[in-house]
């Protein structure tokens, strides 16, 4: 796999938890509590725990070919518990 395509995936996983995240956040965890239907975070949840695992995956994988310090790493992975955080990775450090 060349690394241009390397990066491309990383950039779709990254778009897609940080879509998941919110989905999860902002609709399926608001469903559950206020209106009492938990069927939405068991299926946003487990497709948003698919995408971390491969997030923090991916951002270990592709720390090395794109030249990442231990810093940079580490901001990428905490970006990935924060909100917006996954978008604001692929803004900054996946533009090459």
């Amino acid at each position: 796999m060349s690394f241009d395509n390397q990066i491309k995936i990383f950039r779709w996983i990254s778009i897609l938890e940080g879509i998941s995240f919110l989905t999860l956040l902002f609709l399926a965890m608001p469903l559950k509590y206020i209106f009492g239907l938990p069927q939405m975070v068991q299926i946003v949840g487990m497709a948003h725990g698919i995408l971390f695992i491969a997030y923090i995956t991916g951002a270990v994988l592709i720390s090395k070919p794109l030249g990442w310090s231990i810093k940079t790493l580490f901001i990428a992975i905490a970006c990935s518990v924060l909100p917006f955080g996954p978008f604001y990775v692929e803004n900054k450090y996946l533009k090459v």
